[in-house]
């Protein structure tokens, strides 16, 4: 983009800037259609060691804390631990905390064998039964700080809070929230690849095989967008 690279990745109205469009609805609008091509379907799952553990997005109330979070989106991360080193990662905004929600995503995107561990809250009990191998380190106990057993899940946690400021200045809406995570992991699982121009060409080829959602869709998707336009043709 003429040499001009958003530090966070690219937001509507940068994007407006850089490329010199008038519209900014134009520009959001390309941007959550391209979000929208950056998962294939069947993308290979997790294998190995995998940490999973939670982590909230937004803003919340006064003496709310911890898993008694209400009104903050809730994002569960599961990442590749390959001898210490981060792997590839998956993400996922769930409504709560209980087994169906945890555990469902540990089945979509870790392959089965592989080994789970997580701190000792009770949605992970049991996903050994799902042909998991299952580890538990009870942090709510221990002496060391929690980014000691966790360290990938800490260091993409606050990797994401971090692009969600830079990009969104953390106004990510809830209806939206999916496709910006699966933006950040696009870009993390493929930040150390230099062959950038090959990325782009990979993605533009997915795009022209996802399903067109019609911008009037998007915006209404927020709950403040548009509403669908009036039919005026002549009635017979």
């Amino acid at each position: 983009m003429g040499g001009h690279r958003q530090k966070y990745g690219a937001n509507a109205l940068g994007l407006k800037r850089t490329l010199g469009l008038g519209s900014y609805e134009t520009t959001w609008a390309w941007l959550h259609k391209l979000r929208r091509a950056m998962v294939r379907p069947d993308r290979d799952q997790l294998f190995g060691d995998v940490e999973v553990d939670e982590t909230y997005l937004g803003e919340e109330a006064p003496g709310i804390t911890g898993r008694r979070t209400i009104n903050r989106a809730i994002v569960v991360i599961a990442v590749e631990m390959n001898g210490g080193q981060i792997g590839r990662i998956r993400l996922r905004h769930v409504p709560n905390l209980n087994m169906t929600s945890l555990q469902g995503f540990i089945v979509d995107v870790v392959k089965p064998g592989s080994l789970i561990h997580t701190d000792g809250w009770q949605g992970y009990a049991g996903i050994a039964s799902k042909g998991f191998r299952h580890r538990v380190t009870v942090t709510r106990t221990s002496s060391q700080p929690a980014h000691v057993p966790f360290p990938g899940i800490h260091r993409v946690a606050s990797l994401l809070k971090r692009w969600c400021l830079g990009t969104r200045h953390g106004a990510i809406s809830k209806e939206h929230l999916d496709y910006y995570l699966d933006e950040f992991t696009f870009r993390f699982n493929r930040r150390m690849s230099r062959a950038r121009g090959l990325l782009f060409y990979r993605l533009i080829t997915q795009a022209v095989r996802t399903t067109h959602v019609d911008t009037d869709a998007l915006f209404r998707a927020t709950g403040r967008g548009r509403r669908p336009r009036r039919d005026t043709s002549p009635q017979g």
